[in-house]
């Protein structure tokens, strides 16, 4: 890498004595140093693109393992989570993995790190004497959903799962819908897991 510096370094004096030694033999030298300059210009920005695209790499490298697996409940425990009268974000304390630190298991928010293509699943649990509805969230919007109809009192699970395109920032969850419940116990039905598939590149801008 220093040895590469010193090259472009060495490069630009090289272009710039030339440029100066040009500018003595009239016309011909002005032209040899319009031309010069014009190589100059070329070398600044062919520089600023290699350092963008350094940095965008040094970041991807950075944040490229990114892996999350949270429950609803904990060890040992039975939980009821509502019903509500509005929309409620779950949240899953429960951590088996969060690789990066990406997903927060104080707000039940995950928050993408590095724009990329990325893949969520959600399951809940539930007794069926109420419904139970769920949403996966990307920055407030439903992507998809699950829901467990009311029919009787017997235990029922839902599952569903979704690719979704994320910018750096954007932040996914699940929602409880309102007038519904969820419910785990120590074998973890209720969880929200996701993971990143592979990062994308920024568009270059030097």
């Amino acid at each position: 890498m220093m040895m590469s510096k010193m090259s472009v370094l060495l490069g630009a004096v090289l272009l710039v004595l030339l440029c100066s030694q040009s500018g003595q033999t009239g016309e011909v030298g002005e032209t040899s140093c319009s031309g010069c300059c014009d190589l100059l210009k070329e070398l600044r920005e062919l520089r600023e693109t290699v350092s963008v695209l350094k940095r965008q790499t040094d970041e991807q490298k950075s944040t490229e393992q990114v892996a999350f697996g949270a429950a609803l409940g904990p060890d040992g425990a039975n939980i009821n989570r509502g019903p509500f009268n509005t929309d409620t974000t779950l949240v899953y304390p429960n951590v088996f993995a969060n690789a990066g630190n990406a997903y927060n298991p104080s707000t039940g928010m995950f928050t993408a790190p590095v724009k990329g293509v990325y893949y969520f699943s959600f399951s809940g649990h539930n007794h069926s004497s109420k419904p139970m509805g769920l949403s996966l969230m990307k920055n407030g919007q439903s992507m998809v959903i699950v829901y467990n109809h009311a029919a009787g009192a017997r235990p029922e699970t839902a599952t569903n799962g979704m690719n979704l395109l994320l910018e750096k920032g954007d932040q996914v969850n699940v929602k409880l819908w309102a007038n519904s419940w969820i419910q785990d116990n120590e074998n973890m039905h209720s969880t929200f897991v996701g993971h990143l598939l592979f990062p994308l590149p920024d568009i270059i801008k030097p």
